[in-house]
């Protein structure tokens, strides 16, 4: 080869050559070129001509070479990946592949290396489910609930969900998505009366069908409305007992025993702002969108009143069904979602409680703190 050749003219045949399928020629150029190691050496199409003649470990140096240069180039992650899955390295494949999709998510997958992103993806998955079954062979499962989660953390069969409250965040709280309902000894006298909270809401549809119920997600006085889907629908519809910290006088007439089972529950009192107890009913087909409550201090209770089947409330990563006579108490500081996905309504009595965890000096507290934003400026805040 002339002496006078320089590094650019040498990549240009090369890459002529490639596109020609002329591997021994493009070789020669682009192993020539690469001596010089300039910044325009093209080292991604050194590589496939090396694999191409059958060199994986030249052509895992050339891609070495270009993610030293270029550490999130897409396409040489990919081939790296490869590589390593072809030299049975499974976890360094996967870290390579994993880091390419990453980055592809932002910048995209180059042109042509889509059903290579697809290997990627399909073999990230083969080897999470290996590595969790071999996880789990070792470790065993004579495991508390708190290790066994903790490992499908570990292997990501479980995403981690925590507090998040829109407005308030009291800190040191345990991250608990559900509590057991046997931890609250007052709800013995609330389910007693299920029976008379049942004939209630009877009675209350007997008289008034469905305008019993108003939609729930509506839009305040003097406020911008809320981005939420079911705005003004009544497919998630409720009928009130509290609202705003105040009893609701024509629920209080017609469902006594209703309220008589609230008042067995430690419901925030705080004037203008809680309790809030109603009828929340799901209409069939109705989803409520993944969201978080306001504060961490409390936690939201569902005592069946009509559960239905096909009917679910995510807390987190933990998935519940509304069962007869079986209260749902949950943290709603933490992301949730509800699904009614059967062919009939759910209604549940829904309250708010003291999460147990706060003691009554600070419960007096937040219950100051509330009180002055609400009576901050004319319209409150």
């Amino acid at each position: 080869m002339p002496f006078a050749v320089t590094p650019d003219q040498l990549i240009a045949e090369g890459i002529a050559a490639l596109r020609a399928r002329n591997l021994p020629r493009a070789a020669e150029c682009l192993r020539a070129a690469a001596v010089h190691a300039s910044a325009a050496m093209p080292w991604p199409a050194l590589a496939q001509v090396e694999l191409a003649l059958g060199r994986p470990a030249a052509a895992e140096d050339a891609l070495d070479r270009q993610l030293a240069q270029a550490p999130r180039d897409v396409g040489a992650l990919l081939a790296k990946g490869q590589l390593r899955q072809q030299g049975r390295d499974d976890r360094a494949a996967v870290s390579f592949y994993r880091t390419a999709l990453a980055q592809a998510a932002v910048s995209g997958i180059p042109r042509g290396l889509e059903a290579l992103a697809g290997q990627a993806r399909a073999f990230i998955g083969e080897t999470d489910r290996a590595f969790t079954a071999h996880l789990k062979a070792e470790v065993g499962t004579d495991l508390s609930p708190a290790m066994a989660e903790a490992i499908e953390l570990l292997t990501g069969e479980r995403q981690l969900y925590l507090q998040q409250p829109s407005v308030f965040y009291f800190p040191g709280l345990p991250q608990r998505r559900f509590y057991d309902p046997s931890e609250f000894p007052w709800l013995a006298a609330v389910l007693e009366l299920l029976p008379r909270m049942k004939n209630e809401l009877a009675q209350v549809l007997a008289d008034t069908g469905t305008d019993a119920f108003t939609p729930y997600v509506t839009a305040p006085a003097n406020r911008p409305a809320p981005n939420n889907p079911l705005l003004g629908k009544a497919d998630w519809g409720a009928y009130y007992f509290w609202k705003d910290g105040a009893p609701v006088e024509q629920a209080v007439t017609r469902c006594p025993a209703t309220m008589e089972a609230l008042s067995h529950a430690p419901m925030p009192m705080i004037p203008g702002r809680a309790p809030m107890a109603l009828w929340s009913r799901l209409r069939p087909g109705t989803h409520i969108a993944p969201h978080h409550g306001m504060l961490n201090t409390r936690l939201i209770c569902h005592v069946p009143i009509r559960p239905a089947p096909g009917c679910t409330l995510r807390v987190g990563s933990d998935v519940r069904s509304w069962e007869e006579g079986v209260p749902l108490l949950f943290d709603d500081s933490i992301e949730h979602e509800a699904r009614n996905d059967g062919p009939e309504e759910r209604v549940v009595l829904l309250f708010e409680i003291w999460r147990p965890e706060i003691g009554e000096a600070d419960r007096a507290a937040i219950a100051r703190i509330f009180q002055a934003i609400g009576g901050y400026g004319e319209e409150g805040i």
